[in-house]
């Protein structure tokens, strides 16, 4: 952690160091690449192929299925974009709070099915959102572009 000071001089502001910075950009991007990933899989992989690996696709609508992997897809893109241009990057720590609602229903979700097996993968991606959006939010916001 070191200090710096605000262009008054009057108010000492902490930056996060750079491990941590490092650690947020790192969780930016597999959380990214999970959620991307999750997405496109969603959205391109025909109902019956997709029930295989997920059953609960099988059981839903189609639509709703694509309408999740366009959520997913939307998350992932959230996670990471924002930062990486630095347009609007107050966008990432958005996505980065629905990605972590969108785990806490899909914890739900799972739980209630008895699809325990899906949970951890649940859990990791639920705190690598709490670490972006703590990360993003508090301690190594991304300055926006002048």
């Amino acid at each position: 952690m070191s200090t710096i000071l605000t262009k008054d001089r009057s108010q000492p502001v902490l930056s996060a160091g750079k491990p941590l910075r490092i650690g947020i950009w790192l969780a930016q991007i597999v959380a990214a690449g999970l959620f991307c990933m999750s997405g496109v899989m969603k959205l391109t992989t025909p109902i019956p192929e997709l029930s295989a690996m997920m059953p609960w696709t099988g059981e839903l609508s189609p639509a709703f299925v694509r309408v999740i992997g366009v959520i997913d897809l939307a998350g992932g893109l959230g996670l990471i974009l924002p930062s990486l241009t630095r347009i609007l990057p107050r966008l990432t720590v958005t996505a980065a709070l629905c990605c972590i609602l969108l785990q806490v229903l899909a914890a739900g979700f799972h739980s209630f099915r008895g699809e325990f097996a899906v949970l951890p993968l649940n859990a990791l991606l639920l705190g690598l959102a709490i670490l972006i959006f703590w990360g993003r939010s508090k301690k190594a916001p991304i300055a926006p572009r002048n």
